[in-house]
């Protein structure tokens, strides 16, 4: 069923619905399809298109930490902090602090 999501989104790309919920949406059904790298290129265009979309910048921060790219997990989660904290949407900056605070425990330390 996924598949079939994907292709209607697909088709949606570059008319006049196009726009971050669409990329975020076509995201979001990569990510479930468990094809990561995909989702990671439609949520990056989602959060490029509307900076404010905390939860484009969640779900990015997922995906990009199921690709085994933890650093770059951690820069989105970091900023999607940001963007949530600014706009008051509290539950998602909470939720992106814990996801972000493993995947620091987890990266290897810089210290001299």
């Amino acid at each position: 069923m996924t598949t079939a999501i994907i292709a209607n989104l697909e088709k949606l790309l570059g008319g006049p619905r196009d726009g971050a919920l669409l990329r975020y949406s076509l995201g979001n059904e990569h990510f479930k399809a468990g094809d990561f790298e995909p989702a990671v290129t439609r949520l990056r265009e989602a959060v490029e298109r509307d900076p404010t979309y905390s939860a484009a910048w969640k779900l990015l921060g997922k995906a990009l930490s199921e690709a085994a790219r933890p650093a770059e997990a951690l820069a989105a989660y970091q900023q999607g902090i940001v963007v949530a904290e600014g706009k008051g949407d509290l539950q998602a900056a909470k939720e992106m602090t814990v996801f972000a605070r493993r995947l620091h425990r987890q990266l290897p330390t810089t210290d001299a």
